[in-house]
């Protein structure tokens, strides 16, 4: 097949490697067609995972080597500065050469944002790459950025941010006015701090469809598209969200284990329990992007397993079949620079 959405990935990342990356790659080549894979790593040792693959698969796989791995524990400045010729940094720069249209990387986040910023640069009128990733909501989904890579903004970041959710939101989910949330301590326009108070200021004098302020918990509401913080609120609130939900499903777990009533009520309750497993299933919701870049960078948890590595891939491969970056660079000539 002609025209296939290629996509780096750094094979050696995350907190299982190969073991992880490798059965991802080749559970995403089979669903789609038109998919292109780079794999970016020691290459004697990912050659070895490849193997059983028929010819069909494995014409549609590139081994791209690389001598070095960077760590979770290791700084980013010295990532970026000693880390030449390691597997993040490899992929990132096929995206620079047109070798790849987007990257994948389970690794060090900080390391990540530093090398991808420096490589392939941030978008005109772009201050600073953010981190979103799409969160649960009763009826569908709602993307939340910053949630990481920016732990002080001004209130400019934050309305860039805005932007580039709402550019995310329609490209992806065909959203024609995206709802745009600020995150606060209350919905009143007197809470807040500064930053806050000047950028709700910035987005209801913009174009962009601006509700207003969202607290914490009404984030899975579906009453907005978009949710905006700086890095250090998002990621906070990211973090909470995901252990209540482990929280719940083990609350769920031990009730129904806790005699043959309910274990017997367990099964019964069965489909109804999936249902809302899934639904707070993080692997889902796997692969948070690096907006505002020249280029697509999707950053994996280090702790995912195949499937949710798989999910990371997926939206590589979506962003870049939409051509997101563009679709943000247009949008920001509109509201940003004119």
């Amino acid at each position: 097949m002609e025209n296939r959405i290629s996509v780096a990935i750094d094979a050696m990342s995350g907190d299982h490697g190969l073991a992880v990356t490798i059965p991802a790659a080749i559970a995403t080549l089979e669903k789609f067609d038109d998919l292109k894979l780079l794999l970016v790593g020691k290459q004697e040792l990912i050659e070895e995972k490849l193997t059983a693959l028929s010819d069909k698969t494995r014409q549609r796989i590139e081994c791209v080597h690389s001598s070095e791995v960077i760590t979770m524990d290791e700084s980013p400045t010295h990532a970026l500065r000693t880390k030449k010729d390691a597997s993040m940094r490899i992929a990132v720069k096929l995206i620079r050469d047109n070798r790849a249209q987007a990257c994948v990387s389970a690794g060090n986040t900080g390391a990540l944002t530093a090398i991808s910023r420096y490589i392939l640069r941030t978008l005109a009128g772009i201050d600073r790459p953010a981190i979103t990733v799409a969160m649960p909501t009763i009826k569908s989904h709602t993307y939340m950025l910053d949630l990481g890579a920016n732990i002080d903004c001004k209130a400019e970041h934050l309305f860039q941010f805005a932007v580039m959710g709402a550019v995310l939101a329609s490209a992806v989910d065909g959203i024609e006015h995206p709802r745009i949330g600020l995150l606060n301590i209350g919905e009143e326009t007197i809470k807040g701090n500064d930053q806050i108070k000047e950028a709700d200021h910035q987005l209801y004098a913009s174009q962009l469809n601006y509700i207003g302020y969202i607290e914490a918990n009404r984030i899975f509401e579906d009453i907005a598209d978009v949710i905006v913080a700086d890095g250090f609120v998002g990621n906070v609130a990211l973090k909470a969200a995901e252990g209540t939900a482990a929280f719940i499903r083990s609350s769920l777990t031990q009730a129904f284990k806790r005699n043959a009533l309910t274990r017997v009520s367990a099964t019964f309750a069965m489909p109804t329990l999936k249902l809302i497993s899934d639904k707070m299933d993080s692997r889902r919701y796997n692969g948070a992007s690096l907006l505002g870049l020249q280029g697509i960078v999707i950053k994996s948890h280090g702790s995912a397993d195949h499937l949710a590595f798989q999910q990371a891939i997926e939206v590589a491969r979506i962003e870049a079949i939409k051509q997101v970056p563009q679709m943000i660079d247009k949008q920001l000539e509109t509201i940003l620079l004119n």
